[in-house]
């Protein structure tokens, strides 16, 4: 009988789960479901392994099997193909510090590949999603899901703002940290100290929903909205990674009074996206 590589690992599998060999002819194999795989749904599986990775990992090769009804070498083939693709990196194992004998499990975490790949899967099925909204619903509706994703977020923001108290920099600043754990890696810093247009410049190096942005702005409008509404002034957006620029970049105004550009009801930056109160929008 001729047994091919793979095989032969799934027949070793087999007898070290057991702990022994079969009867008389062997440990019975068991045939190898990446063998029986078509080859179109082999991308979808390794698929299914990075999601496994990203919400449970590291996970070794055997938790893999486990969660998705895989032998441990069909897995093993899915990860070597993964890894060679950057998508998945070897991490340390709670094995590893075991005194158990032989060698320890390699277990495994997504790489930054991985997680920009699982990005622009999520990318894609949610702007396919708002197409459809769009279609069957009108523009109108993305602009509601939009405010209504707007509304979560400054919903986690609030209560850290108003911790804040009343000192303008102080609110930017809890601000930019409730951004930060949603994901935005926000930051701030001064500009026009000492002169009539001081403020606070909130820069975010990561938006979520940067590819949908792209798409519909209306991401972008509600959520400078949002940002005026949670501190009590009119902002500006400056820069956008929408629109091609590096980071997002939004003036908040921190002197006394504010400067006059940014107290015009209606006030537009220079993408075109108007920044109201919710007492202006609820008396338009």
């Amino acid at each position: 009988m001729v047994i091919i590589s793979g095989e032969l690992d799934t027949e070793l599998d087999t007898m070290r789960g057991a702990g022994s060999v079969g009867p008389a002819g062997g440990a019975e194999s068991c045939p190898s479901t990446d063998a029986v795989e078509p080859a179109h749904d082999h991308a979808r599986t390794r698929d299914r392994v990075l999601g496994e990775i990203s919400e449970h990992g590291p996970l070794t090769a055997a938790d893999l099997g486990v969660r998705l009804g895989l032998t441990p070498a069909a897995v093993r083939r899915h990860l070597d193909v993964l890894a060679e693709q950057g998508l998945v990196d070897e991490a340390v194992s709670p094995l590893r510090g075991s005194r158990g004998r032989g060698r320890p499990a390699r277990a495994y975490v997504l790489s930054e590949g991985g997680h920009a790949h699982l990005r622009g899967a999520y990318d894609e099925l949610a702007v396919s999603a708002l197409d459809f909204l769009a279609r069957s619903a009108g523009p109108e509706a993305v602009r509601t899901f939009a405010t209504e994703r707007a509304d979560r977020l400054a919903a986690v923001a609030r209560p850290a703002i108003e911790a804040a108290g009343s000192d303008p920099e102080a609110r930017v600043e809890a601000l930019a940290a409730a951004l930060t754990t949603q994901g935005y890696a926000a930051s701030t810093r001064p500009v026009g100290d000492g002169t009539s247009r001081a403020g606070m410049q909130l820069c975010q190096g990561h938006c979520p929903v940067q590819h949908v942005a792209t798409r519909y702005p209306q991401f972008c409008e509600t959520e400078a909205e949002m940002f005026s509404d949670l501190l009590g002034v009119h902002v500006q957006r400056l820069a956008s990674l929408a629109h091609g620029e590096h980071v997002c970049t939004t003036f908040v105004p921190t002197s006394t009074p504010p400067p006059t550009a940014f107290t015009l009801s209606g006030a537009t930056d220079t993408h075109g996206t108007t920044t109201r109160t919710t007492g202006e929008r609820n008396r338009s």
